[in-house]
């Protein structure tokens, strides 16, 4: 795992965070084990650091500085310098660790935090898509579109664990399925050029794919947001949008198909993230398994793979502090 850690001593006061390109999540634990507490979630927009964010945080709940932390984060980790992906937070985690006078600190991808969680939720945490059952010890693939599209998989690691392995799977070329998804994908390439995944399967993306149906029906597109195209759709409001919110489903689909394809994920398909959960019931899951089961000859093969919604709060944050654990029992 590609993870920024620096191992000292066991203590506790632990305080863990999901750090994505809107929102900063953050929670507490008194120890190791502990049920989280003091959950509260910061703007990203609202502060010039994470650690301007973190100490208001821990001001906000009256917390002492805490003797560990875990962070999920969206963007890649390797090594000492975290980048943010689509926001212009960065840090060294050498310095917040000494900046909060922690005596461990430990940073992951945000996904590797969302899977993490996987194996301690339990069946009241998810919504079942399809009827298949999960295989015990085969791969699974945890994916959620938010400000970015994220992605990692769980694989068995041969004791009776699962490990999340970090990836970049929302930034694959996102492929076309049907003639109309051709001409969008063409309408996205005028404005990106290079069209990942993560541009038509995020917050921004559901934007871009409303304005390239504006675009194909010769309209001039509104100033919705995201949260708005989703509502005008699910209200029947406004017909470009939910031309938009059913490209969003069909490309999600085929994408979430293409990584199950890719890793044998019949130990499940998890979607989490900002968007699908929120859809509820409005997610419309036989579109949705229409796409991810729509690859020719292996159709039957992927119509066996479950797929679940994450329904549970902060699931990335459970994660986070499982991490953080993994990490501190290794080191003892």
């Amino acid at each position: 795992m590609l993870d920024a850690v620096i191992h000292p001593s066991i203590s506790t006061g632990r305080l863990v965070g999901d750090i994505g390109g809107t929102n900063a999540r953050f929670a507490w634990q008194t120890e190791a084990g502990a049920a989280l507490s003091h959950i509260s979630t910061l703007r990203c927009a609202e502060f010039d650091s994470l650690i301007t964010a973190i100490r208001r945080y821990l001001s906000q709940q009256a917390l002492p500085a805490p003797h560990a932390f875990g962070l999920g984060i969206a963007t890649p980790v390797a090594g000492d310098y975290v980048q943010m992906t689509n926001h212009h937070w960065s840090f060294s985690v050498a310095n917040l660790k000494s900046e909060l006078g922690s005596d461990t600190a430990v940073v992951v991808n945000d996904f590797v935090a969302l899977a993490s969680a996987i194996p301690a939720l339990t069946a009241n945490d998810f919504v079942r898509l399809n009827e298949p059952e999960r295989e015990p010890g085969a791969p699974a693939v945890v994916i959620g579109a938010g400000t970015g599209l994220g992605v990692a998989s769980l694989v068995a690691d041969g004791e009776g664990e699962y490990r999340a392995v970090p990836g970049e799977g929302g930034h694959v070329t996102l492929a076309a399925t049907t003639d109309v998804e051709e001409q969008l994908i063409r309408e996205l390439r005028k404005r990106f050029g290079h069209v990942s995944a993560e541009r038509a399967l995020s917050g921004p993306g559901l934007v871009a794919l409303y304005e390239a149906h504006c675009s194909l029906r010769d309209e001039r597109p509104k100033p919705f947001t995201a949260s708005e195209i989703s509502s005008n759709a699910l209200g029947n409001r406004d017909m470009a949008c939910s031309e938009a919110l059913t490209s969003f489903v069909s490309f999600f689909g085929s994408v979430c198909g293409n990584l199950a394809l890719t890793l044998g994920a019949f130990g499940g398909v998890y979607i989490g993230g900002g968007i699908v959960p929120k859809l509820g019931s409005q997610f419309n899951r036989t579109q949705f398994l229409d796409a991810f089961t729509q690859k020719g000859r292996f159709a039957n093969y992927l119509a066996a793979m479950p797929c679940f919604v994450i329904t549970c709060e902060s699931p990335a944050l459970i994660g986070a502090a499982r991490v953080l654990q993994q990490h501190i029992s290794a080191d003892a």
